[in-house]
């Protein structure tokens, strides 16, 4: 009967232990010979064996007195020796119920067994150094010890065979890696040089032993990396990981030339680091391209700051060029827009800026942007009067890819580019009637979906609008809403026209005269008070505008002397909404103007005719047009002939 031997708690590592020194399965060795015969002779016995245990058999790789280079595992006493902690003894074997079911025993005769195990520095049992004899015996005084040190001889002799294949690796190697022309080198663990190549010797002009010698780091290196990698070197080192460090090298002409070094650990069978590799790799072009593309960098940096610089500078001018910076007079109406302005520029609050044309509406709204929480964003302006009335919605709101004929890609609209900044609507009264609804919404909510797009955006924008129109009286009219008009309206401002802030003609027009001159490249001109005093005289319908055009018209015509004007005659002013209702014929009208004209006419025919269309006397003949057509016109314009009551447009 087999007994079934049970296996060490620790059997893989154990077995992955056995497989790194590459013994199993081979040929005698004389040292291991020597040992099987000395165990022999100070024993006493006939048989002696150094044996090797895997996971299935016992390998003898040396014996004395057995003609078995191996058996199954389980046949002899040397599969339960290794499972022993010390010396494992059977004073005889015919007696020992712990040789039962190991065939070996009765084979070969055994009665005495005694065996140390082959323990690595781990304490892995690998094999067993074991005595045998024929006949029973005990273990004199001294032998245990004997045998013992016997196994840790037989130990030592595995280290030692590992260690010189290691070593004829290394040669091997060291043959190899000198015909290689990167620099090698092959350090001990703690970082001295053992052996560089031929590389490392035809860089450097010194010889292998310059190399290897202490100081070879200082000797070699530049100064300014020696320091600064020594200990990071030494850190890396203990940690026994790969790593690289980038230095510089000094070459036997006396140059420096930057390489990268990586190294990589050599260990043993134990996992122990006993050698470094270190690799160095010529990375100086690369050095050179990297501190070419720094300075270039630097470089561009500069010349951004400068330009910024430049930029702010510029922006500075044009503001003063343009007057956006400060607005020029002290008036006492001016003085009062100001205050104003200082009130409600801190705030959120809409803003209605009021005004004749030309009397600066649009600068008081800058004035109040640049003053406000929100100076560092964007003013974002739009000029209502210029848009078509078609594309309104995609002006205020944008639009996407496809919205229309002519979207041809996704837009954001001015309510958009002026997220988390000022929107400037000047002539908000051009809006049209159901525009205006939707604007009301995007004011009151702060949300918009573009034409053509169902998402919502959220928005924080804050409005300021201008117009030359009486809003109040538009309302009553119908013709603009209410309700967008009190949203508008939260902190009005009007903006008193040049003829009554007189005062400030004289600042203006210097500062015309040094705007435009300057502008011109050209000296400024003197102006006398007599001229002052007519451009003082004059009403300024077209208010400052009209006067900096004045002074520019000027500046063009001036040549020596002092500055003369070409000033038109003043007559009485007329305010904008007499001008509104004295529209010469040769005025241009806008489209809404038009339309109005046209249902005024048509309503007034109506009510000479008491509603008659055609026919004689009838509001068609009145007007020169078909009653066909006539009939159209009333019914899109939603004209009640009987009561001849306007309803409101859709």
């Amino acid at each position: 009967m087999v007994t079934q031997t049970q296996y060490p708690q620790n059997e893989a590592e154990r077995l992955n232990a056995l497989r790194r020194y590459q013994i199993l399965d081979t040929p005698p060795e004389p040292a291991f010979d020597r040992i099987a015969e000395m165990a022999a002779t100070l024993f006493q016995v006939p048989m002696a064996v150094v044996s090797l245990v895997d996971e299935d058999r016992v390998w003898f790789k040396s014996r004395l007195g057995i003609d078995l280079d191996h058996c199954a595992r389980d046949a002899g006493l040397c599969s339960s020796a290794i499972a022993s902690p010390g010396v494992y003894y059977l004073r005889d074997a015919a007696q020992d119920d712990r040789a039962v079911g190991h065939p070996l025993v009765p084979a070969l005769g055994i009665r005495f067994y005694a065996a140390a195990p082959l323990r690595t520095h781990d304490g892995l049992n690998l094999g067993t150094v074991c005595v045998l004899d024929q006949k029973p015996r005990e273990l004199a005084p001294g032998e245990t010890e004997m045998l013992e040190m016997l196994a840790a001889l037989a130990m030592n002799q595995m280290e030692l065979r590992q260690y010189a294949e290691k070593v004829a690796e290394l040669e091997q190697a060291t043959t190899i890696i000198d015909a290689i022309p990167q620099l090698i080198s092959v350090l001990s663990p703690g970082g001295e040089f053992v052996y560089s190549n031929q590389a490392v010797m035809d860089y450097t002009g010194l010889t292998r032993e310059e190399v290897k010698a202490v100081e070879f780091r200082d000797r070699a290196g530049h100064p300014e990396d020696v320091e600064r990698l020594r200990e990071k070197r030494q850190q890396a080192l203990s940690r026994g990981v790969p790593f690289q460090l980038e230095q510089r090298a000094r070459r036997k002409d006396g140059q420096y030339r930057w390489f990268l070094v990586q190294y990589e650990p050599f260990r043993d069978g134990r996992g122990e680091v006993i050698r470094w590799y270190a690799t160095g790799t010529d990375i100086e072009d690369r050095k050179q391209a990297e501190e070419r593309t720094r300075k270039e960098n630097l470089a561009l940096e500069k010349e951004r700051t400068r330009l910024e610089s430049q930029n702010a500078y510029l922006l500075d001018e044009i503001r003063a060029e343009q007057n956006f910076g400060d607005i020029i007079g002290g008036s006492s109406g001016l003085r009062k827009v100001m205050h104003q302005v200082q009130l409600v520029a801190p705030t959120d609050a809409t803003v209605l800026i009021t005004g004749e044309s030309g009397t600066g509406k649009e600068l008081i709204a800058r004035a109040i942007h640049e003053r406000g929480a929100r100076s560092e964003r964007t003013l974002v302006k739009l000029n209502c009067s210029a848009v078509p009335e078609g594309l309104f919605e995609s002006e205020f709101f944008g639009h996407v890819k496809g919205a229309f004929t002519g979207a041809l890609k996704d837009k954001p609209g001015r309510f958009e580019l002026a997220d988390g900044g000022t929107l400037f609507l000047d002539e908000i009264g051009e809006v049209p009637l159901a525009m205006q609804a939707k604007l009301l919404r995007v004011l009151q909510e702060q949300e918009l979906e573009r034409v053509g797009d169902t998402r919502t955006r959220k928005l924080n924008v804050r409005v300021i609008a201008a117009t030359n129109r009486d809003l109040k009286k538009e309302v009553d009219e119908g013709r603009f809403r209410e309700d967008l008009f009190y949203r508008l309206s939260v902190f009005p401002i009007e903006v008193p026209p040049l003829r009554e802030r007189r005062d400030d003609i004289g600042p203006l027009v210097a500062h015309f005269i040094r705007q435009s001159a300057r502008r011109m490249n050209r000296p400024e001109p003197q102006i006398s008070k007599t001229a002052f005093d007519q451009l003082a005289a004059c009403n300024w319908p077209g208010n400052v505008r009209e006067l900096q055009n004045t002074v520019e018209r000027a500046i063009i015509l001036w040549r020596e002397g002092p500055l003369t004007f070409d000033l038109p005659a003043s007559g009485p002013h007329k305010n904008s909404g007499e001008q509104a209702k004295q529209v010469s014929k040769s005025a241009v009208l806008t489209l809404d103007e038009l339309k109005r004209q046209e249902r005024e006419a048509i309503i007034n025919a109506l009510k000479q005719t008491n509603g008659k269309v055609s026919g004689a006397r009838g509001a068609a003949e009145l007007l020169g047009m078909k009653a066909s057509t006539l009939a159209s016109r009333i019914a899109a314009m939603s004209i009640n002939r009987r009561t001849l009551d306007i309803e409101a447009m859709e």
